[in-house]
Formats: structure tokens, sequence, C-alpha cells
């Protein structure tokens, strides 16, 4: 199996509500970078030094199983609006020290409708889908 990293691009969620309320005239703060593809993950997982750009508040703590089966307490942020080539949602994000990459997991990957194709390492719209983004609501 191969590795997938995919380029991102990270919005500050709160910075964009209060531009579009007209209580903010800068743009919201961003950060275009690069993350790995986990499908084992399941959430948005940013970078601390990415966080800090941002701007973006903590929430609360979540615990979170390592691959080493270690068990690990973790900060939620503030939410960003995640970009993947061309489609974006909002997520919260979940913390990583600077010595981890970026992660893009499994909800992501699935409310934004991609899907890995291991064979060329990259994302890919999700074929059953062949009339573009489609969210499934069963």
């Amino acid at each position: 199996m191969g590795k997938v990293v995919t380029k991102i691009k990270v919005q500050n969620w709160g910075d964009m509500e209060l531009l579009a309320s007209g209580y903010r005239k800068d743009p919201p703060r961003a950060v275009e970078t690069e993350a790995l593809v986990d499908t084992g993950a399941v959430f948005l997982y940013l970078q601390t030094s990415v966080i800090q750009q941002l701007g973006l508040r903590p929430m609360r703590d979540v615990q979170s199983r390592t691959m080493s089966d270690r068990m690990e307490k973790r900060r939620v942020f503030s939410p960003v609006d995640l970009e993947i080539q061309g489609r974006a949602r909002c997520f919260d994000v979940v913390e990583l020290p600077d010595t981890l990459p970026n992660i893009v997991g499994q909800i992501p990957l699935e409310a934004l409708d991609w899907v890995v194709d291991l064979r060329k390492q990259k994302l890919i719209p999700n074929p059953e889908h062949k009339r573009g983004e489609l969210c499934d609501e069963f």
C-alpha cells in the first residue's frame, strides 16, 4: 500500500462567520499545506503550528488511541473550513504535535465525497456518484 498526501486549504471558520455578518473586514486567516490521508483516522488533525497560524480556540479534550495502542489526550479546537480539490466543509480540528503530519481522516473524506485510489496514490471523486459530489443521507 502507498502513502497518499494531498494539498489542503484551511480557513478559520469563526473569521468567515464574522466576515459574512459584517463584523470583520479582513479576510479569514488561512493556511495552505499538505496532509496525509489516513482512512484509519477519524477526524481532521492539524499540527500545533497550523492551529496557531489560524488563531483557533481550544474547545475540549478527546481521548485518542494511537497505532501503538496507547491512549493520548488531544485538544479539540474551533472549526475550520477544510478545502480539498475545490470541495469544502466545516470540521472541528484535533491537535497534533508538529513532529507528526497533518491528517485527513475518514469523516472529512466521506463528507467531501473523496475516496482513496491506492494504485495512483491520490484522492479521486467517489466513482459511485457519477454526477459529482453527493452526500448520502440515510
